[in-house]
């Protein structure tokens, strides 16, 4: 079975290029979605939380996300301290995850932070999906609510598309829907040869 890491800024559909991938049957692993779940559901990574930034940061059991958001925003020690804890439980749970996929083809590893993470250790191959900045900015306030000025400053604090493209073994550049079902298609089929090559 062949894993495959895909990453993107805010904005540039790498959610979307996963859901039609899924949608041909490929298992998508979103590591953001998993990384909430553990911080719940973990009792090490619970522990961890709490010694790190103290009983506050879960009410009734449940994650306290604006008093942790306030706590590491911006402070990037405090980022680093809570990333310590719950990067090494993300990946043993995609370790994991793989081991109960191991008939499939290939699978997808979700990550904004693929390469910032480390994560890209854990798979085979990795694609970046990019757009152009003025509608990746149009795409956020969309669904947002956020103001423009907000989103640049989010995609200022991410790896950029040029070092996004560089570092991935390969790029799809996210326009349109029909232009990236296109692409999810040719990449599909690129997968499918590599991993029977493996």
């Amino acid at each position: 079975m062949m894993r495959v890491g895909v990453t993107g800024g805010i904005g540039s559909g790498k959610s979307t290029a996963c859901k039609l991938f899924a949608d041909m049957g490929v298992a998508v692993y979103d590591c953001d979605s998993e990384a909430k779940r553990l911080m719940v559901e973990s009792d090490e990574v619970r522990r961890g939380i709490v010694e790190a930034f103290g009983d506050e940061a879960y009410v009734d059991g449940e994650l306290n996300r604006a008093y942790l958001a306030e706590r590491v925003f911006g402070c990037e020690e405090q980022l680093a301290r809570l990333n310590a804890i719950v990067h090494p439980a993300v990946r043993e749970d995609f370790r994991e995850w793989c081991r109960q996929h191991e008939q499939d083809v290939y699978v997808l590893m979700e990550s904004a932070i693929l390469f910032d993470a480390g994560f890209e250790s854990e798979v085979d191959l990795t694609i970046a999906v990019v757009a152009p900045r003025e509608l990746r900015v149009m795409r956020v306030c969309n669904r947002s609510g956020l103001t423009p000025e907000q989103v640049e400053e989010r995609i200022a604090r991410q790896m950029s598309d040029d070092e996004l493209h560089a570092r991935a073994d390969y790029t799809m550049v996210n326009i349109s829907l029909d232009y990236l079902q296109s692409d999810v298609e040719a990449m599909h089929k690129i997968f499918n040869r590599e991993a029977a090559r493996r």
